[in-house]
């Protein structure tokens, strides 16, 4: 019988964590369709849910060179074996069909994480913040787990894991700049910081971070976290944050100096010399006047650097 939204799926499958088929609630093991290779050619399907897959293709990434006259004959008695486990009696109405030479599952019968993971994602991505937000924590708790974790010496699966991280740390950053929009700092602070142990030069995941701290008002953090990412980039890339970057860091020192009557005079000494190293922008002072500001801005920095000396 088929729901008012559509058909009901005839199996369940997890691919996050361990990996589970389930048919009208009961789990099925491996052995249940054949062994390893049969749950191999499944996986694979799933991962390309609704579209479909050549023979040559998965005896490829199946067998690979060692793929021999009987890799097709093979492959199909694999497939009868999933069709038996996964869809009894129904072998032309059931999840897997046969298209184009290959093979396809029917995303409408199959209920996969990785699916729902997606089409949250998607979703969000057309939503407002306040909608959307909920949205990207559901995807998040689907994905706690790794993809594929259980496959660790197969190719395909390690490819599959690598565009999979590539989409969680996507979806982290989007997660997170959602939180900060929605006036979230803390949340978007968590968020990000998975994000950059993933990838640790991810401009736009720091930019999220030092402004998170900023709009949370802790300017240390922020300066601390913006120090990080520069010496990283500098280390790794051979070059400097952005311009985003670069004004949010602005932002933090000014925002920490309002605090300190000191530290305001010589983030102000500070700008002003570089203004005058950078050439002349905005209104010229007259010569005694830049020449005046000149000499106290120097007399604060000299100051400061004395008593910085002093306490070291």
């Amino acid at each position: 019988m088929e729901s008012l939204t559509g058909p009901t799926p005839s199996i369940s499958v997890r691919l996050f964590g361990s990996f589970e088929v389930r048919r009208d609630g009961v789990a099925l093991t491996a052995a249940d369709m054949g062994g390893c290779k049969p749950r191999h050619i499944l996986e694979i399907l799933l991962l390309n849910l609704g579209t479909p897959v050549s023979k040559t293709r998965l005896i490829d990434l199946l067998w690979g060179a060692a793929a021999s006259d009987g890799s097709v004959a093979t492959l199909e008695s694999y497939i009868s074996g999933i069709r038996r486990a996964i869809q009894p009696g129904q072998t032309k109405t059931g999840p897997l069909r046969t298209a184009n030479s290959g093979y396809v599952l029917d995303p409408t019968l199959v209920d996969l994480d990785l699916f729902r993971f997606r089409g949250l994602v998607r979703d969000a991505g057309e939503l407002p913040p306040d909608e959307a937000y909920p949205l990207l924590l559901e995807a998040l708790d689907i994905c706690a787990e790794p993809l594929l974790g259980f496959e660790l010496a197969s190719d395909w699966a390690e490819e599959a894991r690598s565009r999979h991280a590539a989409e969680k740390v996507a979806l982290q950053i989007f997660a997170a700049e959602t939180a900060a929009s929605l006036d979230k700092p803390d949340d978007a602070v968590n968020l990000v910081q998975a994000a950059i142990r993933a990838e640790p030069l991810n401009e736009r995941a720091w930019t999220v971070l030092v402004t998170s701290y900023e709009q949370a008002g802790l300017p240390a953090e922020g300066l601390a976290a913006y120090d990080r990412c520069r010496r990283l980039f500098d280390r790794d890339l051979g070059c400097a944050p952005g311009p985003a970057l670069q004004e949010a860091h602005l932002r933090l020192l000014r925002q920490r100096a309002e605090s300190n009557s000191e530290l305001s005079e010589v983030l102000a000494a500070l700008l002003f010399l570089g203004e005058r190293l950078n050439g002349p922008k905005g209104r010229q002072l007259p010569p005694a006047e830049s020449r005046r500001m000149h000499e106290n801005a120097g007399r604060v920095l000299d100051s400061f650097l004395q008593r910085v000396r002093a306490a070291v």
